[in-house]
């Protein structure tokens, strides 16, 4: 008997709802696009939370109506949604405001200072500055400190994983697995820290009574009810299956299952993860995620607003390149990633460092390009991009291959960027190192879709399901002469850039208010 599944993959800048075979094939997809959030003030990243609900409506109606014979076969289903995208509904249900998504750089003040035990504890790692980053970024503090009555009447803050768990089966719970934001959860036991632990209460401003339950990844969240079912024309009773974060789903979806590998995502946020049996920080005080597979962690290092780079360079430099791409039958990345072979390696000493958001270790960080010369074209710039995100990729395989004593063998790359061949060949040049990609792009849904069928028992575990449902299909070896070139530029000018810098970012923030 055919048995299919369904998952919804709820990103950035779209929603996907698509149905997968038990050998992981994708039998079709209904992508709805949307504008990523919109904002009252600067800085500020707001989406009104009917965007996501209603155009997942909507795509499950289409994909109903296009597919009515394996809708009918379809076994469950599950949810992967962006990270720390948070929503206030009360205890009705009812939306309280729009939701803030991750991307959202608006600070709380936070005047009120931490219990002096944890600010002991902070100074003593010194981590006092960078913590006090971590509370303001806080968007629960934010909502306290601007919307008392608001956050009055919160009787639940929900990721919006949670949100879609309590849309499709009116239960407040959410996967482990998607606790990843500005939320009091202790990542090492994977579960919510214990009330004793007044550092992370503390921090965050959330209570535990505004949380949703936890559910490991595999297990059952609850069934679809009768206003579900109406409202997207999935059918009712049809069970849910705890998945997990995008990002992880894309690291399950890729095969990542162990330390020998990294699933390099070139997406919005452009991230290089890891699957380990053992916890360990990347970055110190930097967590690793819980992993889809229960028991099993993804340390990851990500490059705030990566490949976002690519759309802001489109929109301000070109028009020209948008037209010319029509006439030649071919998307605008087509025509930028074909500009990017008359480049060479280097980009003819074009050097860009993608610190757009301060990161945990250095709160002052801002972005950089060095070696601007009159050979440069707005090309060389966009190669530039396309490196410096992976410069600041590799330094983050580096960190892991240090903190687990492990050497990387093989990347796989998902993302809009791993379409392109030329971009994982300067992928797999930089990081001296072989890069596949699998058989699908929608590798967040897949990776979704391996946690239903175990969930669901067809598997019996994740790796008979990954060994099943994952195929890689595109591989790229690394260049020795380009590998080497970029060798030295990471160790003899990359590397050294933010030391150089750091103290004109310090006088630049001083000098410049540049915070929301």
């Amino acid at each position: 008997m055919e048995e299919y599944v369904l998952t919804i993959d709820c990103g950035t800048q779209s929603v996907r709802a698509i149905i997968f075979d038990i050998e992981g094939n994708l039998c079709d997809i209904e992508k709805i696009p949307f504008d990523p959030y919109f904002s009252i003030k600067p800085g500020f990243a707001e989406q009104y939370v009917g965007v996501f609900w209603e155009n997942t409506c909507k795509a499950c109606k289409a994909l109903k109506e296009r597919q009515r014979n394996k809708w009918d076969k379809i076994i469950g289903m599950s949810v992967t949604t962006q990270r720390d995208t948070v929503i206030n509904i009360d205890k009705k249900g009812n939306i309280l405001r729009p939701a803030i998504i991750w991307c959202d750089q608006r600070m709380a003040k936070c005047r009120e200072p931490l219990p002096i035990g944890a600010r002991l504890v902070l100074a003593a790692s010194g981590m006092t500055e960078s913590m006090d980053e971590v509370r303001k970024k806080s968007k629960a503090n934010w909502i306290i400190e601007n919307e008392e009555e608001i956050w009055e009447k919160t009787h639940k803050y929900l990721l919006l994983s949670g949100y879609f768990t309590y849309k499709l089966t009116g239960n407040l719970c959410d996967s482990k697995a998607s606790q990843i934001g500005h939320i009091p959860f202790h990542y090492k036991k994977r579960d919510w820290a214990n009330k004793n632990n007044i550092l992370r209460w503390n921090l965050f401003g959330v209570d535990r009574e505004r949380l949703p339950n936890l559910i490991e990844p595999g297990e059952i969240l609850g069934t679809v009810t009768r206003k579900a079912a109406e409202d997207t024309g999935i059918r009712e009773g049809l069970p849910v299956v705890a998945s997990g974060s995008d990002k992880g789903c894309e690291t399950l979806g890729n095969g990542c299952l162990d330390l020998n590998s990294v699933s390099i995502s070139f997406g919005t946020s452009a991230t290089v993860q890891t699957t380990s049996k053992r916890y360990f920080e990347p970055i110190r005080f930097m967590p690793a995620y819980p992993a889809v597979m229960p028991g099993r962690f993804n340390p990851e290092i990500g490059v705030f607003r990566g490949y976002w780079m690519i759309s802001w360079f489109k929109k301000e430099f070109c028009t020209d390149e948008v037209f010319r791409a029509i006439e030649k039958n071919m998307s605008t990345e087509e025509f930028l990633n074909y500009q990017l072979l008359k480049i060479p390696p280097g980009s003819n000493g074009l050097i860009l460092q993608p610190y757009w958001g301060a990161g945990l270790r250095i709160p002052e960080a801002k972005g950089s390009v060095i070696g601007f010369g009159d050979v440069h074209t707005k090309y060389h710039l966009y190669r530039s991009i396309v490196e410096g995100i992976n410069f600041a990729l590799y330094e983050g395989i580096e960190k892991i291959e240090k903190r687990s004593k492990n050497k990387v063998k093989n990347v796989i790359a998902s993302g809009g960027g791993a379409q392109s061949d030329v971009i994982c060949q300067i992928a797999s040049d930089m990081f001296n190192l072989p890069v596949n990609t699998v058989q699908t792009y929608e590798t967040s849904g897949l990776g979704a879709a391996i946690s239903t069928f175990v969930g669901l028992g067809v598997y019996s575990d994740y790796e008979s399901a990954v060994k099943n449902m994952v195929k890689y299909n595109r591989s790229f070896n690394p260049n020795t002469a380009n590998a080497q070139i970029y060798k030295e530029l990471y160790n003899k000018v990359y590397k050294k850039m933010y030391n150089s810098l750091r103290d004109i970012y310090k006088d630049l923030k001083k000098i410049v208010d540049m915070e929301v």
